[in-house]
Formats: C-alpha cells, sequence, structure tokens
C-alpha cells in the first residue's frame, strides 16, 4: 500500500490546507461562550486523530477531495484540543467560596515583581494554602499585590487603609503570608482590553492583595530557594540598570528592552510611541527576537566554517541554524519570556525545522507552518493583534518580495529596506484601523530611522551595559535622540488619523485591500484595493435618532462614566477612577471607547471632585479638546488648569436635537458653605422628545447625593421622576432613601461599583430596598458595559453577557 509521502510538491501544497484548517478550528474553538465537558472534547479529538491517520495512509490521499476531508479534521483536531486544554485549565478557578477570604499562603516569588508609587505586583507559586488552620486547594498561581501605608486599592477590589511597607521581594524566595484572593475579573468594554483573557494567557487563576494591616500577621520571608534563577538575574539587571541610569524615563525603556519591562516606561512615552508607530520597538518584540537570531546565526555560522572538524561533524548552515535558535531562546528566556517572544521563537523554530529538511518549501508552507505551530502552542494568541500584525506582515512580505534576486551593494539594500518599511505599512495600515481605530501618518518616517537606530543601536548597547555599565550611558544618550526625532515629528500638524471602528466584514475587506495594493501584480489589478478600502474609511457610526438619546455606562470598576449621546451632540458624566499614577479608567476605558465610536465630546461633567469620578478626567481633556468642562470641583482644582471651569448649578438647562437636559443639583448657595464634595455632586436629568403618542423617556444621573440632598430634591418637587436611574453614591448605605426611589420610580437602576470592593457598594439593604418596589437592579460587575436607548426603554444591553466567552468570569 502507498503511503503519504511528505517530500512531494503536491503534499507540500496539500500541507497548507490542513495547517490553515488546523488554525480555523482552533479559532472557531474560541468563540465559545461555555466549555462542554471535557470527554466531549477529548471525544472528538480521538475521533479526529484516527480518521486523520487512516486517511493520510491512504494512495489517494493527495487528491483534492481527500485534501478538503483533511483540512475539515485537522479544524476538528484544532478545535478538541483547545477545548481540551481550555477545560483542564478551568478546573484549577479559585473555589467561591474561598474568594474574599483570609489565606495564609507559602510559596515562591515566581518572576520578577513590578514596583510602582502605590507597592509591588508579583507573581507567586504557591506551595501550600490553609483557612482557618485547614489546608484548601487554591490555583497553583496567583497575582498579588503588595500595597504601601496608606494606599487603598481603588480599582476592582480593595485593601486596608492602613499598611506595613511592602518588602523588597525577590525572585526565588520562599514567603509566607496572609492574603485575600477572589476570581480574575476585569473591566468589560466595547473595543477595550481584555484583562480576564491576559490573566488566562499568563496561567493565572486568581487575584489579590497581601493582608499587611497592623492587626494582620506580618508577611515572612522564609528563605531563598534558588529557584527561577533567570527571573532573579533579570530583577538585578534592572535594578543595576536604575541605579546606574539617573534619567528615570531613559532607564525605564533600556529595562524594557534588556529585561522586558514594559512597566518601566512611563505612559507618556507609551502614547509617543504609538501615535509615532513605533511602539512595537520598544520592547522584546518579534523583531528583535527575529534580529538577534539572525545576527546569532551568521555568527555561529562564521565561527563554524573556521573548523573542519566541526564542519565534519555537523554541516555549517545547519550548525548556523540551531545555533541562531538556541541564542535567541536565550535571549528570549532572559528578557521575560513573554508572549510575543514566545511566538517567535515558536515561529523560527518551525521555519528552522523547514532549513534543516534541506528542501526548498515555498512560502505559503513555512508560512503556514510557522504559524500553526504557534496556534498550536498558544490558541489564545489568535485574540491578540500583535499575532495578526506579526503574521500579516511576514505574508505581505513574502507574498509581495522582489521576483528577482537582490542586487548586491549599500544602495540597493537600502532601496529594499525602503521598499519593505511601505509595503507593511500600507498593508498594515487598514489592519491597524480595525484593530486600534487609529493608524499613525507618520509612522513610515518615524520607523525608518527608528527601525534601525533601535535594533541596531539602542538595543545592542542596552544588551552589552549587561556586561559592562557604562555602556549603558551610550544607550541612555542614543534614547535621547531618538526621543528628540519623535518629538519633533509629534509637532506636525497631523500625527494620528483616528477613525470609528468598522464591522468585521469591511475591515477585513480593507486588510484584503492593503494586501492587494502592494502585490506584485499589474496596476489594473491593485487598483482594485482601493475601493475594497472605502467601506472601512467611511463606515458611519449608529447615532440616536433626533428626539432621542442613548446611555452607554462604561465598566470602570469603582466609579463612575457614563456617556450619553444624542443624533449629533455628546456629554461625558464623570471619569471613573484613578488606579495609579501611571494607570486611570481615562487611559484605559474612557479614550479607546471615545476614539471606536467617533464621539466627539461637547461637554465633560465631572459631578464632584472625589478620585473615583475625576480620575481619568486629564486624559478624556487630553483627547478631547473641544469639550467645555461642568463640575462642582471648584476652582483650586488641577483639573482647572486644563480647561476653563464652569460650575454645575440648579436650573441649568438646554437643548440638543430635542433632547432636554436639566442640572437639578446643587444650588448655587450651597458652593458659599462648607459641603463634603458629596454633597455638591451634579445631579442631571435627561429627557426624550414625547412624540406620536411616544412618552418622553427621563434617566436621572444622582452621582454621589446622600440622604440630606435627597430629602430636599423631593422636598422642592423637583422633576425626579425618570424610567433609569443612575444608583446614588454606588448603592451607600447613606443614600437611596425610601422616599427618594418612591419619587423617582425608575424601572432600571443602575449600580456602578467595583466587583468585590471594598466600600460593599451596593449594600444588602439597599438593594433589598430596590427590590421591594420591583425596581431592576443591574451592576456593573455582572453586566459589563450597560447600553439604554431612550427609544427602546425596555431593553437593557450588557456587554460582558453580549460578549461572553469561556474565559470571562461570571460572578455569583
Amino acid at each position: 500500500m502507498a503511503r503519504f509521502n511528505l517530500a512531494t510538491g503536491s503534499a507540500a501544497a496539500g500541507m497548507v490546507p490542513l495547517l490553515l484548517g488546523l488554525v480555523g478550528g482552533t479559532a472557531l474553538q474560541l468563540q465559545q461562550g461555555r466549555l462542554w465537558p471535557w470527554f466531549a472534547y477529548a471525544t472528538l479529538l480521538a475521533l479526529a486523530m484516527l480518521t486523520l491517520w487512516w486517511l493520510l495512509r491512504q494512495a489517494g490521499a493527495r487528491r483534492a477531495r481527500h485534501w478538503l476531508l483533511i483540512a475539515a479534521l485537522a479544524a476538528q483536531l484544532g478545535f478538541a484540543l483547545t477545548g481540551w486544554r481550555a477545560s483542564a485549565f478551568l478546573d484549577t478557578r479559585l473555589a467561591l467560596g474561598l474568594e474574599g477570604r483570609d489565606l495564609l499562603l507559602t510559596g515562591v516569588v515566581a518572576a520578577m515583581p513590578q514596583v510602582n508609587e502605590a507597592g509591588s505586583r508579583f507573581r507567586l507559586r504557591v506551595e501550600q494554602a490553609s483557612l482557618d488552620g485547614q489546608v484548601v486547594a487554591v490555583p497553583p498561581l496567583v497575582y498579588l499585590g503588595w500595597y504601601s501605608a496608606g494606599i487603598a486599592w481603588s480599582g476592582n477590589g480593595g485593601a486596608p487603609d492602613l499598611q506595613r511597607q511592602p518588602s523588597t521581594l525577590v525572585a526565588g524566595e520562599r514567603w509566607q503570608m496572609l492574603v485575600r484572593l477572589k476570581a480574575p475579573h476585569g473591566n468589560r468594554n466595547p473595543h477595550g482590553f481584555d484583562y480576564e483573557l491576559w490573566l488566562w494567557e499568563q496561567g493565572l487563576q486568581a487575584t489579590g492583595y497581601v493582608r499587611a494591616g497592623a492587626r494582620d500577621m506580618a508577611p515572612r520571608m522564609l528563605g531563598q530557594t534558588g529557584r527561577h534563577p533567570v527571573e532573579r538575574l533579570r530583577q538585578q539587571v534592572r535594578d543595576r540598570i536604575f541605579e546606574r541610569v539617573g534619567e528615570r524615563r531613559q532607564a525605564g525603556l533600556i529595562a524594557a528592552l534588556v529585561v522586558g519591562d514594559q512597566n518601566a516606561i512611563d505612559r507618556s512615552d507609551w502614547d509617543v510611541f504609538r501615535a509615532t508607530g513605533v511602539a512595537h520597538l520598544m520592547s522584546i518584540s518579534g523583531l528583535h527576537v527575529t534580529m538577534f537570531a539572525w545576527f546569532a546565526a551568521a555568527l555561529v555560522g562564521y565561527g563554524w566554517r573556521r573548523s573542519a572538524r566541526l564542519c565534519h561533524w555537523l554541516a555549517a548552515p545547519h550548525a548556523a541554524v540551531l545555533g541562531g535558535l538556541l541564542l535567541a531562546t536565550t535571549y528570549a528566556v532572559f528578557s521575560g519570556w513573554g508572549v510575543p517572544s514566545q511566538r517567535t521563537i515558536w515561529m523560527l523554530l518551525a521555519v528552522g525545522l523547514l532549513r534543516l529538511s534541506a528542501r526548498h518549501w515555498p512560502w505559503p508552507v513555512v508560512w503556514s507552518l510557522a504559524c500553526a505551530v504557534v496556534v498550536a502552542v498558544d490558541p489564545w494568541a489568535l485574540t491578540q493583534a500583535g499575532f495578526w500584525l506579526s503574521f500579516v506582515a511576514v505574508a505581505v512580505l513574502f507574498a509581495s518580495g522582489p521576483l528577482r534576486a537582490a542586487q548586491p551593494g549599500v544602495g540597493a539594500a537600502l532601496r529594499q529596506m525602503l521598499r519593505e518599511q511601505w509595503v507593511v505599512t500600507v498593508a498594515l495600515a487598514p489592519l491597524s484601523l480595525l484593530l486600534f481605530g487609529q493608524v499613525s501618518l507618520v509612522g513610515l518616517v518615524a520607523n525608518m530611522v527608528a527601525i534601525p537606530w533601535v535594533t541596531l543601536v539602542v538595543t545592542p548597547l542596552a544588551m552589552a551595559g549587561a556586561l559592562y555599565a557604562p555602556l549603558w550611558d551610550l544607550a541612555a544618550a542614543a534614547t535621547s535622540l531618538l526621543a528628540w526625532y519623535l518629538d519633533l515629528l509629534l509637532r506636525l500638524p497631523l500625527v494620528t488619523l483616528s477613525l470609528p471602528q468598522p464591522s468585521p466584514w469591511a475591515g477585513v475587506g480593507a486588510v484584503a485591500g492593503g494586501v492587494l495594493l502592494v502585490m506584485r501584480l499589474p496596476w489594473a489589478v491593485r487598483g482594485a484595493g482601493i475601493p475594497m478600502l472605502v467601506p472601512a474609511l467611511l463606515w458611519p457610526v449608529s447615532r440616536p435618532a433626533i428626539g432621542e438619546f442613548e446611555l452607554l455606562a462604561a465598566d470602570i470598576g469603582q466609579g463612575n462614566a457614563v456617556l450619553l449621546r444624542t443624533a449629533s451632540h455628546a456629554l461625558l458624566y464623570d471619569a471613573g477612577p484613578r488606579f495609579s499614577r501611571e494607570s486611570d479608567a481615562g487611559h484605559r476605558v474612557l479614550v479607546p471607547l471615545l476614539r471606536a465610536l467617533d464621539v466627539r465630546l461637547d461637554v465633560l461633567m465631572l459631578s464632584h471632585r472625589d478620585s473615583d469620578h475625576v480620575g481619568g478626567a486629564a486624559a478624556v481633556l487630553a483627547m478631547q479638546g473641544g469639550a467645555a468642562l461642568l463640575s462642582s470641583i471648584g476652582d483650586e482644582h488641577e483639573l482647572a488648569a486644563l480647561r476653563p471651569l464652569r460650575r454645575c448649578v440648579q436650573g441649568q438647562r438646554w437643548q440638543w436635537d430635542g433632547v432636554d437636559f436639566q442640572v437639578l443639583h446643587p444650588q448655587a448657595q450651597d458652593y458659599q458653605v462648607a459641603n463634603r464634595p458629596n454633597a455638591l455632586s451634579c445631579v442631571l436629568r435627561v429627557a426624550s422628545q414625547a412624540r406620536d403618542g411616544r412618552p418622553s423617556r427621563v434617566a436621572l444621573l444622582a452621582g454621589d447625593i446622600e440622604r440630606a440632598q435627597e430629602s430636599r430634591l423631593v422636598a422642592q418637587a423637583a422633576p425626579l421622576q425618570a424610567d433609569l436611574l443612575l444608583v446614588p453614591h454606588h448603592g451607600s448605605k447613606t443614600s437611596s432613601s425610601a422616599e427618594l426611589l418612591d419619587q423617582v420610580a425608575p424601572q432600571i437602576a443602575l449600580v456602578q461599583a467595583g466587583y468585590r470592593n471594598r466600600f460593599g457598594h451596593p449594600a444588602a439593604e439597599v438593594a433589598a430596598r430596590y427590590r421591594e418596589r420591583g425596581i431592576g437592579l443591574i451592576d456593573s460587575p455582572r453586566c459589563g458595559a450597560f447600553t439604554w436607548q431612550s427609544s427602546h426603554p425596555g431593553l437593557v444591553q450588557c456587554y460582558r453577557v453580549q460578549a461572553h466567552r469561556y474565559w470571562n468570569h461570571v460572578p455569583p
């Protein structure tokens, strides 16, 4: 019986559908909202493997109809294998009964800790866990925070106000500490970062914080285990960099390039890198690892050819491939073994194995195998923007490569580099718009300088500094020159292009159009790519009709942030919390959301000065240059220096597109007496237009008012009746009085609060008060981003429910 011969040309061509089938099946599994039982995946896996084995042994397996069947079976294999792995990992999740309990953990610091002004974040490999003296099972790897004295966790959860100062943690140390854990939970917003997916990919099934208050058992360091030596070395090198380089911004960039510590780069610098399109260079990316592998392979090959004995034992080209791969892997491990580095190593491994086969493989086979290997090792890479940018760029370079051999000489090399950069920029611009909603218009010019400068000058100096520290001074000087160049580009009148994110079909069509434009084809054919770009570039944003409005309450944890849109205007009510010096709800959630929805704010209304309401305001104001600032924060507040401030006062009223906006609180005299910030909360009433026999629909946004302010509004006979109520003060015991609820009588009440927040919002007695009146109470931890439209007042859209995937947390 004839056997399947992989060496034949037809078999090589047939590998492409097989490998892409594997990738396609994996992608299909990632769309599941709920996992099946593990034995269902195991059964599918066994059937696919047996059938594939039988088909690949048949004489006719090279015929087209068999390749289609093999591709389908490969898809089944990818689907089943990914589902089985996901089921096994989900079994390690934290038991519900252990959330929020004081657990005594003994474990080893498994990675280089991340330090900022709030404290430390680190991964702990758990060896033993106990609750009230009884051993309990927790996930093997947990992600913990140890916060500084006086620092309270203002995100999705909290820590005691008074904390012992965190000790200096070192990778490999064994510690015993009292902690509180919770299930992985992050904010869920349209076009937002999926933190729960990131935790899943990192192998983390619980997060939490160290209990280090004055009345808690003090954390104890039990000794150095000697484990994780690479992480310990990375930490030592990072600390030496910051000791050597005085300027923190330069030191942070060098640390990112040497040890992969992206958190060391200031947020303002990240903004510059993204705007100029060079962010991919400022961490250990696939480009760095590939360049290192190429250089290492060339060096190994050169040295190998100098020894006849070595060449007799192993051919120099093979030695170069193996040596380059080994040294690149070492570099990737030292830099933190991040997901982009892992993808690159698996890709290089696949390409290297094909090179070692001593056969010429068509580029689609090489590309498909590299893609399939990466997906087989890390199926969830398919959900990452970096995966698609990397593989689409490589495919475009392959497909649009030169038809003849490269010409010798520096000039020819420069022309080729310029062409490749132009090809990648044009082809990836539609993909960048689809993934991020914006594209850098100076990216080509920036990268023409930044790529060779960072890869050939900054990175080698930064890496060599680990052996000879004075070289870090030269690396710092090189980063200063790069910063000067990027700053010049930022002064240009139009640096980035932001467009509303199109639908997937329009985005895919635009990507195909961009690829077609750079292919080596007649211009009559390439020109067909231009109309394929049009739907994505001119994608219309859905807006409310005249007289109607839409309310979108972003999921920002403990705080408020509500976007109100009419047919041609928009108001943002509050801007969420600040999480740390480098992170707030504005940068993390609101700016990407406003960009993706193509929103131009007319007004930013900040109800009062509490940090969970104004934490993201600076980022929003920086993005929205035309937004007026309406608030009760006071002229002395730092935000008043960013934009002229107008106080919100009872009686203010305006109309946008037939929708009525009215401020009900505070009164002008309230500013003349000493009041708590909550008492000055701006209360906003928004009402749609009554027409065609349909009543007006009303939303009432109450800020953090408390019982005294609620009683005054009721006594003043303010127009409080509403269909939707933003629950006052996040459901605190001091708010949502019975008299207010009776006057408002909403159908729906929304609580914006953090999951397992330290305040206990919404309070049980307050929630009971809503239920007693038949009011539907919805909270953001269970709903995610909340959307409500005055034209459909009975319909509520919860993003966490609509876009749920099996790795997403389902709060109890």
